[in-house]
């Protein structure tokens, strides 16, 4: 008897946990879709999340570029898929159309905080910009520059090597009578970092963010005497510039706080916003006035950066560490209806030297030229095609750009001639001038666009 009772009492719990079992269900699969502005144009993504797993995630960027765009395209998802979140790297030399699918994931799973088209915002929390002086309608338009590379460190028993390549870029508007009436300072603060075997151990791939691009995120507020984080402090240096001369600007009083700021503001305007040592900004606002180019119809101007870090190089047998840091840059004057009146565009190919020790052989103290300073030293044309410097080719290519909008520029039909160069202009306006790979000052011109003032 008791033993037909257990076996009854056995079924009744097996039928019991076969019943639990057929009421957990797994989740529904629910598919969204989202958008995002990429290089060309809009960026759409299909997304299927099962609960919160994002099981599959499809992209379509008709208008990205072929060989670049496409590479996010294709790759992108499947990284957003295995994170289960946005929160990954960009895919290298496709930053547009990685931030926009990324953007449009998140648009997908939440509308609400992601819209499109975006809307930008100003925190609350961000305080008024600093009187603004006057100046008249731009004629001219420069971009300055300097590079830097004394934070370098050698390898020691205590550290690692580090390269570090600071580019301060300054993309200025100027009146009849020399004023400035527009201009944005921004740095290139990359840092190339090595373990002890003295291989790169940062991100080849990753995006590097300028200073303006981190925002809050560069953390100076938290060492700051007055509260105020890089972007803001320069925007109000910015301000303080716009009605005034060269020679106003240059003259600025200025005084040593200690080694690392040897030129900090020290008149009354700017006692309460800025007080991050300006020397470097100021040599690069002068040099963008003694380079500057006249220009017809342009009602603002705006800088673009864009950094890379793929060109480093391990410790290898037969090679030597290196770290590069390759910086686009822009300065973009536009007229009243968006188009390109003028533009400039450089690269600043900083290279930084170890040897098999890990000890920097590059010179800090030397000054480095961008490939527009270079000139003919560049040493292009040896293996040009066409028998063109690099600076003849950017030239032409700068020449091509005025009178078209940011969308024509971006949708610029291009061919990959290797893997060295994935976006040559396939125009014949430009077949004869132009042989080098275009992307990344595409992409900066755009960005000086979007960031004109």
């Amino acid at each position: 008897m008791k033993k037909g009772l257990s076996l009854v009492l056995v079924l009744l719990m097996v039928t019991s946990l076969f019943g639990c079992a057929t009421k957990t269900e797994a989740p529904a699969a629910e598919t969204l879709t989202g958008t995002g502005e990429g290089f060309g144009g809009e960026v759409t993504v299909t997304v299927t999340k099962e609960g919160d797993k994002i099981t599959s995630v499809v992209a379509v960027g008709e208008k990205e570029t072929a060989g670049i765009g496409s590479n996010a395209i294709d790759q992108l998802p499947a990284k957003i898929v295995e994170a289960n979140s946005t929160e990954v790297d960009v895919i290298a030399g496709a930053t547009y159309t990685s931030k926009a699918i990324i953007y449009a994931v998140n648009n997908a799973l939440d509308p609400a905080a992601f819209p499109y088209p975006a809307v930008e915002e100003k925190p609350a929390e961000t305080p008024a910009p600093a009187p603004v002086g006057e100046a008249g309608p731009i004629v001219k338009f420069g971009l300055g520059q300097n590079i830097e590379i004394g934070k370098s460190k050698d390898a020691t028993a205590e550290q690692t090597a580090v390269g570090q390549a600071d580019v301060t870029i300054a993309a200025v508007g100027f009146d009849a009578e020399g004023k400035v009436a527009s201009v944005t300072i921004d740095v290139a603060q990359t840092k190339i970092a090595f373990d002890k075997d003295l291989k790169v151990t940062s991100d080849r791939a990753a995006e590097v963010k300028s200073k303006k691009d981190l925002g809050p995120d560069y953390g100076m507020v938290k060492a700051s005497s007055i509260g105020k984080e890089w972007f803001e402090q320069i925007e109000a240096f910015e301000n303080w510039m716009i009605g005034k001369t060269m020679d106003e600007i240059t003259g600025l009083k200025v005084k040593a706080r200690d080694e690392s700021h040897p030129a900090v503001p020290d008149v009354p305007e700017l006692t309460s916003s800025v007080t991050i040592s300006v020397d470097a900004y100021l040599a690069a606002v002068e040099e963008a006035w003694t380079n500057a180019q006249d220009v017809a119809g342009a009602e603002k101007v705006g800088l673009g950066v864009e950094t890379h870090i793929g060109s480093s190089k391990d410790k290898a047998a037969d090679v030597l560490p290196l770290a590069q840091a390759d910086t686009y840059m822009s300065a973009t004057a536009l007229t009243a209806d968006g188009k390109v009146a003028g533009t400039i565009i450089d690269n600043a190919q900083v290279k930084i030297k170890f040897d098999e020790k890990g000890v920097v052989t590059s010179d800090r103290a030397a000054e480095y030229k961008t490939k527009k300073e270079l000139g003919a030293e560049y040493g292009m044309v040896k293996a040009s095609a066409i028998g063109k410097e690099w600076f003849e080719q950017m030239e032409a290519f700068e020449d091509w750009m005025t009178g078209k909008s940011i969308e024509e520029i971006t949708g610029l039909t291009v061919k990959q001639r290797d893997d060295n160069h994935k976006a040559v202009p396939d125009v014949p306006e430009l077949t004869s001038s132009v042989t080098i790979t275009v992307e990344g000052y595409q992409a900066v011109v755009k960005e000086a666009a979007a960031n004109a003032r």
